[in-house]
């Protein structure tokens, strides 16, 4: 035996007796679920307010009280009932100096009575907006996963949905 191969010997002596393994981490999940859902019956209403802006140039406006003299006024809200109805005060108005240039502008928005009562749903109350839903349906509603991943969902009546999933994941390292 030649002399390389004497020094050589020991290591491949070490290495044949070393256990020769693979090492692999494998995992595999399998989940699935399903969500069946049937909305809640919803009632929004929204009460317009009162409201009252004027704009204007060249104008002069006034407001003569009862039993009293006109004075410089430019009116607005004059006062709100418990109901939440404004009274409003409009003002008279006069072109300032005749032949000239003038504009004026009043915008009055009376608002929604409060109503105390609330809705039910479908009820239609004196509001200037309002949406109403009813509740879902969940007739027939159903949702079934089986071990082999096959899926079977069924949606109820309006206002219902039904979502099934089923994931298979596997993971080497």
């Amino acid at each position: 035996m030649s002399k390389s191969m004497k020094k050589l010997l020991p290591i491949i002596m070490l290495l044949m007796a070393a256990p020769m393994s693979a090492r692999a981490d494998m995992t595999h999940s399998l989940s699935s679920s399903v969500q069946l859902q049937t909305d809640a019956a919803i009632t929004s209403v929204h009460r317009a307010g009162n409201v009252y802006s004027t704009t204007g140039s060249g104008v002069s406006t006034t407001i003569t009280p009862s039993g009293g003299s006109a004075a410089s006024d430019l009116g607005g809200i004059s006062a709100v009932s418990t109901a939440g109805v404004a009274t409003f005060a409009l003002p008279d108005v006069a072109q300032t100096t005749q032949g000239n240039a003038y504009t004026f502008t009043q915008n009055i928005t009376t608002g929604d009575s409060i109503v105390t009562t609330a809705p039910d749903v479908g009820d239609v109350l004196a509001y200037s907006n309002q949406t109403s839903y009813a509740a879902g349906d969940k007739t027939g509603l159903a949702g079934t996963i089986t071990t082999a991943g096959a899926m079977t969902l069924t949606a109820g009546g309006a206002g219902s949905s039904a979502t099934g999933q089923f994931v298979s994941e596997l993971s080497i390292r």
